[in-house]
């Protein structure tokens, strides 16, 4: 008896003991279990979020039914016809009822106060945001006609933050791999880059982070190196020479006047020097067309908004 009864003793004493080891290490599993549960959870909420991103969100209509000619726009030709629009609902408009007409081969300089609704000109040319009223006709073609990406290949912008991607020169001019190597050196000449590019090892030479082994001037010619390598007609600058050196800049507007491909550079100016030899002027105020006309007509009324502008010395 008293030998049965201390095997019995011995046996539960080692299942106690087997017991405690597996609860020791449970607890650990249950630990691990908690902490892949919550961060399962946060992780989800992350999904929930790019799922309403992109698809909740409203967006523009990517697709457009009209077709054009491989060449459009051949002319250069804009016009906007009662252009409204908001970025918000709520919000003042940005712009409030635009009118005016660009004429191939015209260089317009767009200049107005902080919020008078320059830079929203290009987004609604680009289609960044969708009119509210109106049109925009680009050689007399309706641009909500179009899809966004026939649009936008047809234009060319420099903006005012000069982006770079991360790669070699090579994908920053052509990232759609479409010219040659000839076609690119070509441009990198007329931009006065070719020697710059050909010291860091040519178009395969990695241009850093954001273009970090070119200089702030030298990032604006490549981007308008990158412009001129699409033969797009119609040349949008954002500020673009706010930021420059005046030698950087004289190079840019040098390009601009004997570039055949380019018939029509809009510019949004911070310099007065850069929008002189404009052919016209176009004021903006308060989200409307304060005037147009040419820089010496302008000049010479004192009644002008670009008048009081210059004299104020905003430009």
């Amino acid at each position: 008896m008293d030998n049965r009864t201390s095997a019995f003793h011995r046996s539960h004493t080692g299942l106690v003991g087997l017991a405690l080891s597996y609860a020791l290490s449970i607890t650990g599993i249950l630990s691990g279990l908690i902490s892949s549960f919550t961060n399962t959870e946060a992780m989800m909420v992350s999904v929930e979020r790019a799922e309403e991103y992109s698809t909740a969100l409203p967006s523009e209509p990517a697709q457009g039914s009209l077709q054009v000619e491989d060449d459009w726009p051949s002319k250069g030709h804009i016009e906007f016809r009662d252009v409204v629009l908001c970025y918000r609902p709520g919000l003042p408009n940005a712009l409030d009822g635009i009118n005016f007409s660009v004429s191939p081969g015209e260089k317009i300089g767009i200049v107005g106060r902080t919020g008078s609704g320059k830079s929203s000109l290009f987004l609604a040319l680009f289609r960044m945001m969708e009119l509210k009223e109106g049109s925009i006709l680009i050689d007399h073609v309706p641009s909500w006609q179009l899809s966004l990406e026939l649009l936008r290949s047809r234009l060319a912008i420099i903006p005012q933050d000069a982006f770079l991607f991360s790669g070699s020169v090579r994908v920053n001019l052509d990232p759609l791999a479409h010219h040659s190597d000839t076609e690119m050196l070509d441009v990198l000449e007329q931009c006065h880059l070719h020697e710059v590019v050909r010291r860091i090892g040519g178009l395969d030479a990695d241009v850093g982070d954001r273009g970090k082994k070119f200089s702030l001037g030298q990032r604006q010619l490549l981007c308008l190196a990158r412009a001129l390598l699409t033969h797009a007609k119609v040349l949008c600058i954002d500020e673009a020479t706010a930021s420059v050196d005046h030698r950087t800049d004289a190079l840019l507007q040098k390009q601009y006047g004997r570039d055949s491909d380019i018939a029509l550079v809009l510019t949004i100016a911070h310099r007065l020097n850069t929008i002189l030899d404009s052919d016209r002027v176009l004021v903006m105020h308060a989200g409307k067309v304060a005037e147009m006309d040419t820089p010496e007509n302008l000049s010479n009324r004192k009644d002008s908004h670009f008048y009081r502008l210059v004299h104020s010395g905003q430009l």
